[in-house]
């Protein structure tokens, strides 16, 4: 064997260890179809599909490190070993995960993964809007938004509260954005990608022929569904794209409209999905077992 044969099959071996083989993935689609047309009335459907797991992408939205309000990091923190846990389950079937903490590129300037995205090449198809947010798509103008967020959605303790904004002021944190990083809890290999960016993220799929898009993380109401890479951005320009619902929260606080407990509020908002802007699975039909419930949610054993 020559030395520039030794040398292209290491290169070749190497490539292969960090690309890993594609896998079958195997999801049923829920959806709420309006049935009779025009009767306001809405149907569960469940449609089951194979997808490609080189064609597939999960967007991590948001999971940062810290956030101002307590509550919303409680949760973010008991949700997050359940999302690595997809996360690497995802990774090693083919799919390409890309890392969006929402204002924190600095802290990720050198790392491969933001690189990765960054040197995308420009998409033939890229979206006239795909850099701003979207804050409603035609679709929902047939239903009312479900839940009253004007208040920014926090459901602390006002005390608690005020305690928590001292707490991030100590470490050196702004109490109103106080995010740096994505929460350490998920993994990021060298070949995720890391962006905030609707542009780079649409360059990204688009290199890699992706067609099917799974978005988790926080907050459902607000960044998941209008951030550039979010739901409606992805729906309304041509993407599969599906929510997973039971690895989600919501901003909401139920104070406001229409008083019903944090957890049903979320619920509303995944309805709302369902019925307009696309599709939701949850995370234990790529995992096994059962969807992830919040351990304070008063109906966590029904919804298992």
């Amino acid at each position: 064997m020559t030395v520039a044969v030794a040398v292209g099959l290491l290169a070749l071996s190497l490539v292969s260890a960090e690309i890993p083989p594609t896998a079958a993935l195997k999801f049923t689609l829920q959806k709420r179809v309006e049935s009779p047309a025009d009767s306001g009335q809405y149907r569960i459907t469940a449609t089951p599909e194979t997808w490609d797991a080189r064609r597939t992408a999960i967007i991590v939205c948001d999971m940062w490190d810290l956030h101002h309000c307590k509550n919303a990091v409680t949760r973010e923190t008991e949700m997050a070993p359940r999302v690595n846990q997809v996360l690497t389950t995802a990774r090693q079937a083919g799919a390409l995960i890309i890392h969006a903490p929402s204002s924190c590129m600095e802290f990720y300037k050198d790392h491969p993964g933001r690189k990765l995205a960054q040197t995308a090449p420009k998409a033939a198809n890229l979206p006239k809007d795909i850099a701003s947010w979207c804050k409603k798509i035609p679709a929902e103008e047939k239903g009312k938004y479900p839940v009253d967020q004007t208040d920014g959605g926090e459901d602390d303790d006002l005390v608690e509260h005020a305690a928590w904004a001292k707490h991030l002021a100590g470490l050196g944190r702004n109490p109103r954005a106080p995010w740096k990083r994505q929460i350490d809890v998920l993994e990021i290999k060298d070949h995720d990608a890391i962006s905030d960016s609707g542009v780079e993220i649409w360059n990204l799929l688009e290199q890699r022929g992706i067609t099917n898009v799974i978005l988790l993380g926080v907050h459902i109401n607000m960044c998941v569904l209008g951030r550039p890479f979010g739901l409606r951005q992805m729906a309304q320009n041509g993407k599969h794209v599906v929510l997973m619902r039971d690895l989600t929260d919501s901003m909401y606080n139920p104070a406001r409209w229409p008083n019903v407990n944090h957890y049903r509020g979320t619920d509303l908002v995944i309805e709302h999905i369902e019925k307009f802007v696309a599709p939701s699975i949850t995370s234990d039909q790529l995992l096994g077992g059962k969807p992830f419930v919040f351990s304070t949610d008063p109906d966590a054993k029904s919804r298992q």
